[in-house]
């Protein structure tokens, strides 16, 4: 099993830009073997998707973040990244990754034994 910790969340503007982590640690664990998503669930909505990232750095992303947002990693540093630009006050949310060694075909999210992130908040507000 493997933690993880995000980071990078804050206060921006819009139009601004983020770069949230997420590392990954645990014991005796390889994190290439890992794919990672990351996620995001603003106030009373439900937690949704938005970009995945395979151990050997093949992404994904839904298509509402698509050319705004960037999921890259760094296996030397058990990290991914998740870069955030052009934010707007609806992209506002907690943000979540999550960990696992199975994914599902079609959006590359983990499924079945996963980890997840405490989340890190992102407010973006003028």
């Amino acid at each position: 099993q493997v933690q993880l910790v995000e980071s990078g969340g804050g206060v921006v503007q819009p139009g601004g830009s983020l770069r949230l982590s997420c590392v990954g640690s645990g014991n005796s664990f390889d994190f290439k073997a890992f794919a990672v998503a990351w996620y995001r669930q603003a106030p009373g909505k439900l937690r949704e998707l938005l970009a995945s990232i395979t151990g050997g750095g093949v992404a994904k992303y839904v298509e509402s973040i698509k050319g705004r947002f960037t999921i890259s990693r760094d296996n030397t540093k058990n990290t991914v990244y998740l870069q955030m630009n052009d934010l707007n006050p609806e992209d506002a949310a907690v943000y979540y990754c999550q960990a696992g060694k199975i994914t599902r075909a079609d959006n590359g999210a983990p499924v079945g034994l996963t980890s997840w992130g405490q989340g890190t908040q992102v407010t973006v507000s003028s």
